[in-house]
C-alpha cells in the first residue's frame, strides 16, 4: 500500500517517474493499478490509486480473518 501511495506522489515532481526510483516502483504498481482503469476520473483526477489500496486493504483484512478462524479451529 505504501508503494502505492508513493507511486502517486511521484505524480507531483517533474521527471519522477522517469527517475531510476520512478521507473522501479512503477514496473511494481502499474500492472496493478491498470486493473482498475474502468474507474472514471473526475476533473483529472485517477481515483484508481484509492480503489487499489481499498482493494489491498480489504484483501488483508480477509486473509487475518481467514488464519483466525483457521487458528480456532486448529488449536
Amino acid at each position: 500500500m505504501m508503494v502505492i501511495v508513493v507511486w502517486a506522489l511521484l505524480s507531483w515532481f517533474p521527471g519522477a517517474y522517469q527517475s531510476r526510483l520512478g521507473r522501479l516502483i512503477s514496473k511494481l504498481v502499474v500492472p496493478y493499478i491498470r486493473l482498475f482503469d474502468f474507474i472514471p476520473t473526475l476533473g483529472g483526477l485517477s481515483f484508481s490509486p484509492l480503489v487499489a489500496i481499498l482493494v489491498l486493504s480489504l484483501a488483508q483484512y480477509g486473509v487475518a480473518a481467514l488464519q483466525s478462524i483457521t487458528i480456532q479451529f486448529i488449536g
